[in-house]
């Protein structure tokens, strides 16, 4: 009897607890650790920007709308045609990393939606890399420029997309095709610009060199002026005499006579 009075109750709760999990994605959702969430109040104040939902298990009412955003660094390749100063025709490969700044991600929902980066990021970057690059020449984008070009880039590219809450962390570009003739131009003129410095190289090498030359043959020709200019005849014969006097001291056998030599020096005969 008392089973059968319990009866309508179990009934009621299985039911509930049906209803409780049918409609459990309305009342309860998570926030992962690299997303960030805001609410919509349907029935209260709207959007709230202002109260960003951390990561975690988190519970609402039904009829409010939880919008959950990714807020770690993403990337985004573009394949474009760009126009250099002089109108030649460049197709570029542009590559981008970013990401919205977490507590602003209400903000961003209010002016584009989840889908900001079509709606901003992308179009802003395609927009500035034509900007910039069509105030380079072909060969400059190609060669000697490029890293100002990518610098460029992405400090215009920051400056807009951070004034809507996106932060910008790099910008590369991947590739730069030029028509094939342009290109082979460019690089024979590298090629000889590059030889050019060579031998400007060796040039300024061979100059050094015959500088050095001529100070040391200057330096060389002193040196013999001062020498000739101290060389007396009684210095003269004073190093003669010592010089015989080492002679003698040597054990070889050999005659010395004494006077017979030019201006009065000693003259040595025979010796092994």
């Amino acid at each position: 009897m008392n089973n059968r009075r319990l009866l309508p109750f179990i009934i009621l709760g299985v039911i509930a607890l049906f209803v409780v999990l049918g409609i459990s994605s309305s009342l309860f959702f998570t926030v992962q650790a690299d997303e960030r969430a805001v609410i919509f109040y349907k029935f209260g104040e709207g959007l709230d920007k202002d109260h960003i939902i951390q990561p975690g298990f988190h519970m609402k009412a039904p009829w409010n709308e939880v919008y959950i955003y990714a807020v770690r660094e993403t990337s985004a390749d573009e394949n474009m045609d760009v126009l250099d100063r002089n109108g030649l025709s460049i197709h570029v490969e542009v590559s981008v990393r970013f990401h919205p700044v977490p507590e602003k991600i209400g903000y961003i929902h209010e002016k584009f939606n989840r889908g900001y980066v079509n709606i901003l990021v992308i179009p802003e970057m395609r927009s500035v890399v034509r900007q910039i690059m069509g105030r380079y020449s072909a060969e400059e984008i190609y060669s000697t420029k490029r890293a100002e070009v990518e610098a460029t880039i992405k400090t215009e590219s920051e400056k807009i997309l951070g004034e809507n809450n996106v932060n910008m962390v790099a910008l590369l570009i991947r590739s730069i095709q030029l028509p094939e003739q342009i290109k082979v131009a460019i690089q024979n003129k590298l090629q000889q610009e590059q030889e050019a410095l060579a031998y400007q190289f060796r040039l300024d090498k061979e100059k050094s060199e015959a500088e050095r030359k001529r100070i040391a043959a200057e330096g060389e020709s002193r040196a013999n002026n001062i020498i000739n200019n101290s060389l007396t005849d009684k210095l003269l014969k004073m190093r003669g005499i010592e010089a015989t006097l080492e002679l003698s001291k040597s054990p070889n056998s050999k005659v010395i006579i004494v006077g017979a030599g030019k201006d009065g020096l000693p003259m040595i005969l025979g010796g092994n």
